[in-house]
């Protein structure tokens, strides 16, 4: 409760209702009501870093059904999640068993994601504010202590191409070196762009669909890739 009256005095919330469909698990989920507000704050960024994270995205959801289905990989596993939202992927992470570290560029963000995955599965994810253009030493320092993030979870990251060639640099110096990156979009250019350079920095990927329903009823189709380095560059790869 203390928060959530935190929350509240920052930015007005509602809260929405939000069912994995695969797994038939509904997540009640607080998030904002008055996007003007947060639109606003953007402006004064100097990252002018849009609030992305404040919607529901068919990705996140997407990825906590894949994450769900495959609990037993998550099982006591130190698993870091890029881009943590709202906290849907993190919710159904913390309900797989793993030991969940959920980053984000916005602390509203972490803070609705401690909150939603508090509400509804009952545990916290450590939290950590980045800037993936200009990495932390405490974010690099974390996955070279653990020698690599096994899991890297990330969903809808990729709306601007400035970011794909820093996002991808960061995931090769954070994933364990036969680590797998799971990453859930909806077919935006920008992520077709990310996957062609990680091709031709010798990543590998397979590939599901997942087509919803959604929230609001969209069937948008989510691509969820698993990418892993070559054999090569994971003989080379370090967390640093």
């Amino acid at each position: 409760m203390r928060l959530q009256r935190r929350l509240a005095q920052q930015v007005a919330l509602k809260e929405q209702a939000v069912t994995l469909p695969r797994a038939g698990q509904t997540y009640t989920i607080l998030m904002p009501s008055d996007h003007d507000h947060l639109l606003d704050q953007a402006e004064q960024d100097p990252e002018q870093q849009l609030p992305y994270w404040a919607e529901i995205w068919p990705s996140g959801i997407a990825l906590g059904d894949v994450v769900l289905s495959r609990q037993q990989e998550f099982a006591r596993q130190p698993v870091l999640e890029l881009g943590c939202g709202l906290g849907i992927t993190a919710t159904a992470a913390l309900a797989a068993g793993a030991k969940l570290l959920v980053t984000d560029y916005s602390t509203i963000s972490l803070d609705l994601c401690h909150y939603n995955a508090l509400r509804n599965v009952g545990r916290e994810p450590e939290k950590l504010a980045i800037n993936w253009r200009l990495p932390s030493d405490d974010l690099l320092q974390r996955a070279a202590a653990i020698g690599g993030y096994p899991i890297i979870l990330a969903a809808d990251l990729l709306y601007e191409r400035r970011d794909i060639l820093p996002l991808l640099s960061l995931v090769g110096r954070l994933l364990a070196p036969t680590g797998t990156l799971w990453l859930a979009e909806p077919g935006r250019d920008t992520a077709q762009r990310f996957l062609k350079a990680a091709a031709e920095q010798g990543w590998s990927c397979a590939s599901q669909r997942h087509a919803g329903p959604w929230v609001g009823d969209s069937t948008v189709a989510v691509g969820v890739h698993f990418l892993t380095r070559s054999v090569t560059n994971s003989a080379t790869a370090s967390p640093l």
